[in-house]
């Protein structure tokens, strides 16, 4: 990939998980759940990115996401178990993206909500479009995701400098 080529970021929001009596961090997902895992990875393959690194949350629940939709991609990326993603706000998981070395070009984070969708609203600003329009209408559901493009090195990303260009709910 050539340095002028935009970096891009999937956020990916975690599949239905369940409600067993355990803590928050070790609710698994529900059956709905890991259907949906898989479809999503289906829809991810389909955008035909490639992912050099994967941020996942520590949280059973997206971990169990994860394995279920990179098993779909024709490449499994780096991946990175980061406690920093459960119940991050979206400030913290900007900070967490600025440490991103620059030799990466496409990140996929896989995360919660509200954090996971705030970031996307923050890091596209006021931007207008068919995507932010869904995104708008349909939140950000469980196996949701958005891709956001992003020029610049990862130092640099703040509020209002990336582009939502797609969004995918389960329900599309």
């Amino acid at each position: 990939m050539s340095a002028a080529e935009p970096r891009r970021i999937v956020l990916f929001r975690h599949a239905k998980a369940d409600w067993p009596p355990v803590s928050d961090h070790e609710r698994p997902l529900a059956e709905r759940g890991r259907m949906d895992a898989a479809v999503a990875g289906r829809k991810l393959a389909d955008t035909g990115i490639t992912f050099d690194l994967a941020l996942c949350s520590t949280a059973v629940r997206t971990r169990e996401t994860w394995k279920l939709a990179v098993h779909e991609l024709a490449h499994r990326p780096r991946t990175t178990y980061e406690e920093r993603v459960y119940e991050a706000s979206p400030g913290e998981l900007i900070a967490l993206l600025n440490e991103t070395p620059d030799d990466v070009r496409t990140v996929i984070l896989i995360g919660h909500n509200p954090g996971v969708h705030g970031l996307a609203e923050i890091l596209a600003g006021a931007a207008e479009g068919d995507a932010r329009d869904r995104m708008n209408r349909r939140g950000f559901p469980a196996a949701g995701f958005a891709l956001l493009t992003y020029e610049g090195p990862w130092k640099s990303l703040e509020p209002g400098t990336a582009t939502l260009s797609e969004y995918w709910a389960p329900s599309e």
